[in-house]
């Protein structure tokens, strides 16, 4: 190649490498612009929400935060009440009250700061869509910008950071290469340098051709400049993707739940060693909050592990974010094993949170999916109950995910040798489940016997006499659990509001016969057996007519199908009804249920069993949810009221328990409290645990004598020969 060539040759490759730069430096300039955007329209709701903390802080919190003793009772005398009102006084104000000297003065002042520093760093702004006033509305529009760039945004920062970085140095390398005047003047070894640099930049462009690094940087800064036409369609994409806001937000403001929060109180050491583990994302199409980074690389670090975080934090998520890394780790094959009615949602979430295909085995199609996965890879979907008749073929799973892992705590059910089988011959396993435990700590030992079975022999024997802080110690290994109101500080209210109603005499009536008969079953579903006359069903219908009238969608929950077909019953003509959903539907139909109710413009009201749609399914459309009757497992009503209140709801999260004064509901609620503590004490995080998982457990046999037979005794009838009904859900 000529000089003259060579010369323009290099020109050319200078000329595209500080095209590259620029490109890279818009993005970064177009991204840091939007982030300042967001900041300044969240300083002064962050500022409003910290005045409100100190407004109810009575002045005696000043001594916590002071150095010495102060005191403040010449501040009260003067009316000055509450921590916000002398944070606002200056010091002359605060120097001319009677009995406070200039010294007295600085220490208040100084120790007000304190506080209102303290209460700018918690304050937590929670957007509400039924409050849409200006500040709020120019935050959810500066957040629009960079949600609007999707989760390639992640991708071309962390590039266009690189280019940043490498770019300029081999540039004012190359110039010299570049020129044929600044040729003349340039020293032999400091050509060398120019042509190598060239040649580095050659590589650079290349390897930017190949990834198609242009068209990414472009596309993520002409997508930061996008803005919303207005403020309705501002809040109305808030509102579909309210997840994606929030984590923008945490992202930005870098105010997360703390360390100990976001890896559910881990030991120190383990926590380390999880937060080292790499999580590669370039298969992922989903941004992650803080704790669910955590939850993924613990999935990775600990390779066979339980994730039990609280209903609604998004453990499919978390799992996804393994796959992901997996996936570009190498791995080729994946399964999900999950309960059929979520097979759906799961296969969705997998296509459309990764680059990964899934396969759902399941269904007359399922050999032919069988074959599709073993020959291309990626995830296979499986249901609980057909795991057993999948042949194993070559493919090792490099990932075994379980939902609702507590369908398999039972080691001797044939599902769970099913599961066991597979644990085997794969690489990591990971179980999800929001219920770990449910009547005896013993269950959940078994989930970590299928794991990590050393454990379990470390706890044998222990854990009836330990309390749960040691007992969690003891299984952090294999077990990590995070709750809502730790992590998640933008979740809207949760209102629980119990309606204790009276029997109707028809309903008096039915419930004498039932618990004439000795069956707790229809002692339970007595409220409903005269709709005409039902005490519940009136107060129900109330509800509904509220909810409508504040254009809100409701979710009615119940164990039997006979209560939700007087509900369907009384609600027709009054109500827009979709369902039920209940154990005969299939999960294809479950979800179509839900997304036709989703779909709905206006209020409307969706009924469900509460085991067929208390599990997996996400309704955060409603906001109001019913329960007609206390549940025998707790954790049913918790998984239930979780398929509204989670992450991705954006109201007030209403839920009404239908209750009666006397009778079996009152009996229940008393009883179950101490299952209740069980749960509590062992399965989230806690230190309250003071007595044996034996002396809480209350079985649901048990239970349904005890309160068959106090029922009979306070309604001075003879028991009937039939024991307790604890199949019948109709």
């Amino acid at each position: 190649m000529s000089p003259e060539r060579g010369v323009k040759a290099a020109r050319e490759t200078i000329r595209q490498a500080e095209r590259l730069l620029d490109s890279a430096r818009a993005l970064l300039a177009g991204h840091a612009e939007a982030e300042q955007a967001v900041r300044s329209a969240l300083a002064p709701l962050t500022a409003a929400l910290a005045r409100e903390q100190l407004a109810a802080m009575p002045v005696a919190r000043l001594k916590e935060v002071a150095d010495g003793g102060l005191r403040t009772a010449a501040l009260e005398r003067a009316g000055y009440s509450d921590v916000g009102r002398v944070h606002a006084a200056s010091l002359y104000e605060l120097r001319s009250i009677s009995g406070i000297g200039a010294t007295s003065a600085s220490q208040l002042k100084l120790a007000a700061q304190r506080l209102a520093e303290a209460a700018d760093e918690s304050a937590a702004v929670r957007l509400d869509v039924e409050q849409q006033d200006a500040g709020s509305t120019a935050l959810v529009r500066a957040l629009g910008r960079l949600v609007a760039a999707g989760p390639e945004l992640a991708r071309a920062r962390q590039v266009a950071s690189g280019i940043e970085e490498e770019l300029p140095r081999l540039l004012a390398a190359a110039r010299p290469a570049g020129s044929r005047l600044r040729g003349l003047f340039t020293g032999r070894e400091r050509k060398g340098e120019a042509a190598e640099a060239v040649r580095g930049l050659g590589e650079w462009l290349a390897r930017s051709e190949a990834e198609e690094t242009p068209l990414l940087l472009t596309q993520a800064a002409t997508d930061l400049l996008r803005v919303h036409s207005s403020d309705a369609e501002a809040w109305i994409d808030y509102e579909l993707r309210a997840p994606e806001y929030y984590g923008v937000l945490s992202e930005v403001v870098g105010r997360t739940a703390g360390p100990a929060a976001t890896d559910g109180h881990l030991p120190t050491e383990l926590a380390d060693r999880v937060r080292a583990q790499p999580l590669d994302d370039r298969h992922r199409r989903v941004s992650l909050r803080g704790y669910q980074e955590f939850g993924a690389r613990f999935a990775l670090a600990q390779r066979r592990v339980i994730i039990g975080d609280e209903m609604g934090l998004g453990k499919t998520i978390q799992a996804i974010a393994a796959l992901a890394h997996l996936k570009a780790d190498g791995g080729t094959h994946f399964m999900v094993v999950c309960p059929a009615s979520v097979m759906i949602n799961w296969a969705r979430e997998i296509e459309r949170r990764s680059t990964l295909k899934a396969f759902l085995i399941h269904g007359p199609d399922r050999l032919r999916h069988l074959e599709e996965w073993r020959r291309a890879g990626d995830v296979a979907v499986v249901s609980v109950s057909g795991l057993h008749n999948l042949e194993p073929g070559s493919e090792a799973p490099a990932m075994l995910v379980v939902d609702e892992a507590h369908y398999v705590k039972n080691p001797e059910a044939r599902r769970s040798r099913a599961v066991a089988d597979w644990i085997r011959r794969s690489g990591h396993v990971l179980f999800l489940t929001g219920t770990p435990m449910e009547n005896r700590v013993n269950e959940f030992r078994n989930l970590v016997g299928h794991l990590q079975p050393e454990l379990v022999e470390r706890l044998r024997g222990r854990d009836v006499v330990i309390g749960s802080a040691e007992f969690r110690r003891l299984v952090a290994p294999a077990y990590l659990r995070r709750n809502q109101e730790d992590v998640l500080a933008e979740l809207p209210d949760l209102i629980e509001i119990d309606e204790w109603e009276e029997f109707s005499a028809t309903d008096h009536e039915a419930y004498r016969e039932a618990v004439a008969a000795g069956h707790l079953m229809p002692m339970r579903r007595a409220a409903y057996a005269s709709p005409e006359g039902s005490a519940k069903l009136r107060r129900l219908t109330e509800l509904v007519a509220e909810a409508q009238e504040n254009n809100r969608k409701v979710v009615v929950f119940s164990y039997f199908r006979t209560v939700l077909a007087a509900v369907a019953e009384r609600l027709n003509g009054r109500a827009v009804v979709i369902g039920p959903i209940d154990g005969g539907v299939s999960s294809a139909r479950r979800q179509e249920l839900v997304d036709e109710f989703t779909a709905l413009d206006g209020p409307a009201v969706l009924l469900s069993q509460i085991e067929a749609g208390g599990v997996g399914l996400n309704i955060q459309a409603a906001s109001v949810v019913i329960i007609c009757e206390p549940q025998i497992k707790p954790t049913l009503e918790r998984q239930a009221v979780a398929r509204s209140h989670r992450m991705g709801q954006t109201r007030t999260v209403q839920v009404h328990r239908l209750l009666t004064v006397e009778g079996v509901d009152a009996a229940m609620v008393r009883m179950l409290a101490g299952k209740d503590r069980l749960f509590a004490a062992y399965a989230r995080r806690s230190a309250l645990a003071e007595t044996t998982p034996e002396a809480l457990d209350v079985s649901e046999t048990v239970l349904a004598r005890r309160i068959v037979e106090e029922e009979q005794l306070r309604l001075g009838l003879v028991p009937g020969q039939a024991g307790p009904d604890l199949t019948k859900r109709y």
